[in-house]
């Protein structure tokens, strides 16, 4: 199975949270058997979207390759004011140059969503994202992990509690493998 994973923060430290879940996401999907494409959007250069171009941004057509390919994807974000990073939500929004296409959009595509923030509030990033994803036409998985930051590390900060890994490792069995859902 291929796996995308959009990381949408815009943090570029390896033990950045992001980065962190990110490389376990990543870790765990290739060791059950799948493909993984991580997207780190802090890397990708996604200018702002202007529907007026002439020509759609190489890095544009990247983005949108990568997230046609894949059979499943994780989206990730810390909470922003309420919702995902504005960066991300602009890269989402690039979705629009396939528009025209006879499976415009992320049509059919399966998607797990992963929100972090410093209080109890991620839920709201999950929200957004998940009514982003449904207007691109995906089909959002129903476990979701909104995660209190102070709740995701050992109290050493050496790894993931147990109740975290827990949480992300059940997300992705419920993605790859089709008799959890």
């Amino acid at each position: 199975m291929k796996v995308l994973i959009l990381n949408g923060a815009l943090e570029k430290r390896t033990l950045s949270t992001s980065y962190t879940i990110t490389a376990y996401l990543k870790q765990q999907m290739e060791d059950k058997g799948n493909t993984v494409q991580v997207f780190n959007l802090s890397e990708a250069s996604i200018p702002f979207l202007d529907i007026t171009l002439k020509e759609t941004p190489r890095s544009v057509n990247v983005m949108v390759e990568y997230f046609r390919n894949a059979d499943v994807h994780i989206w990730l974000t810390p909470l922003y004011h309420g919702g995902m990073t504005g960066a991300m939500k602009n890269c989402l929004d690039w979705m629009e140059v396939s528009s025209k296409e006879i499976r415009p959009y992320l049509t059919g595509k399966t998607i797990g969503l992963i929100c972090w923030a410093d209080g109890a509030k991620a839920m709201l990033g999950i929200q957004s994202m998940d009514m982003v994803a449904k207007s691109l036409r995906a089909w959002v998985h129903p476990y979701s992990i909104p995660i209190v930051k102070d709740d995701l590390y050992t109290l050493e900060y050496t790894c993931f509690s147990d109740s975290y890994k827990l949480r992300f490792d059940k997300i992705i069995n419920l993605l790859i493998e089709p008799q959890f859902i």
